[in-house]
């Protein structure tokens, strides 16, 4: 019995041990879900864990140097680096990051995209009037330059216009400014369809509100609102400076020969491209419409308005891809002719004015200027649209998987109407006095660029870029002027001869691609 009673106590107790054991085993933990990498839509993708959602992330890291320019690859022209005194920076800088998210869903519809370009910037400052103490606080800027949706062949949101080449503004490199052709490397807002009908064909149409574009539409001048009254409560957009007429005048010689007079949106911009890509390179055509709506002859509605008109666009791309000067050479060309539509010529990157200032041997100092537009109206008539026409290219040669280097150059040309003309030239003469009288008036004008570079990338994505630009603005004003001082760029009230202007500028860049 004794013995019978030790057998079961000791499995009691090694039952409660057992038990006591299996309690404080840890419990078993979940399987990790690791990052898996998505083969299907090229390098860089992952499933997002727990999704069939491919994602990709990428940018870039940039820092420039400029000379002679007071903007990161702009025309050294306008406050203050068109006014080549002691206001105007000799160097400009800027850091930049770039950074994408690009995702992709497989759906029984197609793959549904969302794609999103940010770049967060630090430019170097300038001064903005002629105190030594006044100076731009916007340094730092944020930018959206992409974010879209892709679903079915459509495209909604924000990203490059389908009037554009696939090379934007950059033939072969080179600065923000080339005229000659559409630029929206920075976006505009739309909904987009594009069908591929095989064989490398592909037709595009859109709806694009061209008001989201960088620069925005062209200048629509008002003529009758530029009035002595009218620059002294600010619809020029410029200071007064020391009456109603100087400030007008002062106005005038900056390149705003009016109220840059629109009226709300009405239609957005209809566009539509065909293009086709092939082993050799690719051909695009595109053309667009554009609506000009103003606003009133005058202040308020009872003023009336002239009529609404529609401006056009069309556009040629070609690139050539396979030439026998070596393995990855390119040519790229393009031609454009707008009518009432002159941002898809001088681009959303061109400045809308000019103003460059320079060195005379028969007065205090010269002056080229010119201004952009779509249309002129003035009290009473219509709006007499703007003609332009341009052409850019440019040819990129590759030396070696290390070295590269590209020439590129622009043409392009702007002409008002003869009503628009006579509206403008009143003024001109009214408020500045040429020597000459309106016989010196012409506001039409042609603009040029030559340029190239050098490209050294001593390891897989990172680049380092020299490149040297000239610009001519052959501008058609002549005789001398009687101008009032422009507080703006320090300039006296003088006498200035009328003069086509140039300037050459540098950039120097370091970029590494992630």
């Amino acid at each position: 019995m004794k013995f019978k009673s030790l057998l079961l106590g000791s499995a009691a107790g090694l039952i409660a041990v057992g038990g006591a054991q299996a309690a404080d085993l840890p419990v078993k933990a979940k399987a990790v879900e690791y990052v898996k990498i998505c083969s299907l839509y090229g390098a860089g993708f992952y499933y997002m864990p727990g999704t069939d959602t491919c994602i990709k992330f990428g940018g870039y890291v940039r820092a420039d140097l400029l000379g002679n320019t007071n903007s990161d690859y702009g025309i050294g022209q306008g406050a203050p680096g068109g006014a080549n005194n002691r206001l105007d920076n000799y160097y400009q800088t800027r850091a930049r990051m770039d950074f994408n998210v690009d995702t992709r869903t497989a759906t029984e519809y197609g793959v549904v995209r969302t794609y999103a370009d940010m770049v967060f910037s630090w430019d170097s400052q300038a001064v903005t009037g002629s105190a030594p103490s006044t100076f731009s606080t916007g340094s730092a800027t944020l930018g959206l330059y992409h974010a879209f949706i892709q679903f079915a062949g459509f495209t909604f949101g924000r990203t490059v216009s389908i009037f554009d080449a696939p090379w934007q503004s950059y033939p072969a490199g080179g600065p923000d400014f080339l005229p000659g052709g559409s630029n929206n490397v920075t976006g505009v807002n739309q909904v987009a369809y594009t069908a591929d009908f095989g064989q490398g064909i592909t037709g595009s149409i859109a709806l694009q509100d061209l008001t989201t574009a960088a620069g925005g539409q062209s200048n629509l001048w008002n003529t009758t609102a530029f009035t002595a009254t009218g620059a002294v409560s600010g619809t020029t957009g410029l200071p007064v400076v020391t009456s109603a007429a100087a400030n007008a005048a002062a106005a005038f010689i900056q390149g705003n020969y009016g109220q840059n007079d629109w009226g709300g949106t009405r239609v957005p911009d209809i566009v539509g491209a065909v293009r086709v890509d092939q082993a050799w390179g690719l051909a695009q055509v595109s053309v667009a419409a554009h609506n000009i709506h103003s606003a009133y002859y005058g202040t308020t509605e009872v003023t009336n308005h002239p009529d609404d008109k529609w401006g056009w666009a069309v556009q040629g791309a070609l690139s050539i891809k396979n030439i026998p000067t070596g393995a990855g050479d390119s040519i790229n060309l393009q031609a454009v002719y707008t009518d009432g539509a002159s941002r898809y010529n001088f681009q959303s990157l061109f400045p809308q004015t000019i103003f460059i200032f320079g060195g005379s041997g028969i007065a205090y100092q010269s002056l080229g200027f010119a201004s952009v537009a779509d249309g002129v109206f003035g009290a009473g008539t219509g709006i007499d649209t703007v003609k332009t026409w341009g052409f850019r290219g440019g040819y990129t040669h590759n030396w070696s998987p290390n070295w590269a280097s590209s020439i590129y150059g622009a043409y392009a040309q702007l002409k008002y109407g003869n009503t628009g003309k006579g509206l403008i030239c009143a003024n001109f003469v009214a408020g500045l006095a040429p020597s000459n009288g309106a016989a010196g008036c012409n506001p039409d004008f042609n603009l040029a660029v030559i340029g190239g570079n050098v490209v050294w990338t001593p390891v897989k994505n990172l680049a380092f870029t020299a490149d040297v630009s000239y610009v001519w603005l052959d501008q058609k004003y002549s005789g001398t002027i009687t101008a009032p001082a422009t507080a703006t760029v320090a300039k006296p009230a003088a006498t200035y001869e009328l003069k086509d202007q140039g300037n050459l500028q540098l950039l120097l860049r370091a970029q590494r691609n992630f």
